[in-house]
């Protein structure tokens, strides 16, 4: 199966990473309730206050869709607030049969 895969890269300060984990729960529910073809996230925290996010998707359709939403939610909006700036977003592809 192919996977749609979104690495997005950001900096979030010291003092906001309690408020960035604290909001990724309610984000995700809201990701399932709201997002056709969200499959899983991971976040991943790197060196330099920087955090990486992974999130697959069903299809490429899948996550252009989500993007145009954007921050429409309440769990989404309080965890993209948290984040201080973009490093940077990339999309790629998983086959899980390979």
């Amino acid at each position: 199966m192919t996977t749609t895969v979104e690495l997005t890269r950001f900096r979030v300060t010291p003092d906001n990473a309690d408020r960035l984990l604290a909001s990724r729960p309610a984000m995700i529910a809201d990701f399932k309730a709201d997002r056709t073809g969200f499959l899983t996230a991971r976040l991943v925290r790197l060196p330099n206050d920087e955090w990486l996010d992974i999130v697959e998707w069903r299809s490429p359709e899948d996550f252009a869709a989500s993007r145009a939403k954007g921050a429409n939610l309440p769990g989404i909006k309080a965890f993209f607030e948290s984040i201080d700036s973009l490093v940077s977003a990339e999309e790629g592809t998983t086959d899980e049969g390979a």
